[in-house]
């Protein structure tokens, strides 16, 4: 974990605020566009959000976040009581989402899914390589840093808004269709969309972040054991609980935040037996996500 101190607070959008952090000593872990961090709110909630300012800036972190009434809280005390000058806790970026080297790009941002996508599209614009950004909302007015975009990008950036008059979303199959096949395409936002992209374009030039699970279907869930290599425990993780949950009643707690597998927190290296890979990222070989992936073996060896 790193300590960071919320330099200021930034309306951006219609409840849509950006954090910037910064470290007393200057020097943050160094990242690469796509990745997130995890923040350890005064709550107690750990929340997961991308990061959307320049990766070539070691002092700042920055992030955005709208308010959702319907989230777990997160949002709720970023908007309502988090203020500058406090300490908040913030993990080594991750990256699940990262920017592939292609000869040209297309970039398609719902909403607050713009986030992880700004950098990307600062990064392909400065190697001088053509680029699109598709950019839908509701209204420009909720939308976070169109104008920042129409200002830097010009013509490479088309904002739709769904409410105006005479717009409409996006046909995604026609712009498959006009693509060059050395186009790759990176998508995020609300699953409407994620959805629309993956019926368009071909799997292997889509990149997609999603925020919550892709609705699947599994196998009915089964016991098995979890053996601890390193203190030599053994738990037991019967079919009604995770795996992440029966390691934190044994002692062994695992970070988490989404608890959906999507965010990637929860990782653990597998030393031994099958997991049962149940997340939206796309674990490594030998490591799964503890708070949604299983086991097809009656045990798994985990280097905890």
């Amino acid at each position: 974990m790193q300590q960071t101190v919320v330099d200021h607070i930034d309306r951006v959008a219609e409840d849509v605020v950006a954090l910037t952090l910064r470290t007393a000593t200057g020097d943050l872990a160094p990242w690469d566009p796509g990745a997130h961090i995890d923040l350890s709110l005064p709550n107690w909630l750990t929340r997961q959000y991308s990061l959307c300012g320049d990766p070539a800036d070691r002092d700042a972190y920055r992030v955005a976040v709208r308010y959702d009434p319907l989230s777990r809280g997160g949002s709720e005390y970023v908007h309502r009581f988090l203020r500058p000058g406090r300490a908040l806790d913030v993990s080594l970026p991750r990256n699940h989402f990262p920017l592939v080297p292609a000869p040209r790009y297309l970039f398609l941002a719902g909403g607050i899914g713009i986030t992880p996508l700004l950098p990307m599209l600062r990064a392909v614009a400065a190697a001088g390589l053509p680029a699109t950004l598709l950019y839908v909302g509701q209204s420009a007015a909720g939308m976070p840093f169109a104008d920042e975009l129409r200002g830097s990008y010009g013509d490479r950036v088309r904002i739709t808004e769904t409410r105006a008059e005479g717009q409409s979303r996006p046909d995604l199959d026609a712009l498959a269709a006009t693509l060059e096949t050395d186009t790759l395409v990176y998508c995020c936002g609300p699953a409407a969309m994620l959805a629309a992209a993956d019926a368009a374009f071909p799997a292997e030039r889509l990149h997609a972040e999603r925020f919550q699970p892709v609705p699947r279907t599994f196998g009915p869930d089964t016991a098995f054991d979890a053996v601890c290599a390193r203190s030599g425990k053994t738990v037991a993780v019967p079919p009604d609980e995770s795996l992440l949950d029966a390691l934190a009643h044994a002692g062994h707690q695992l970070p988490s935040g989404c608890r959906e597998g999507v965010c990637g927190s929860c990782e653990v290296t597998v030393l031994d037996g099958a997991p049962e890979h149940r997340d939206d990222i796309g674990a490594a070989e030998g490591s799964m996500y503890a708070c949604v992936s299983r086991a097809r073996s009656p045990r798994l060896i985990l280097d905890l």
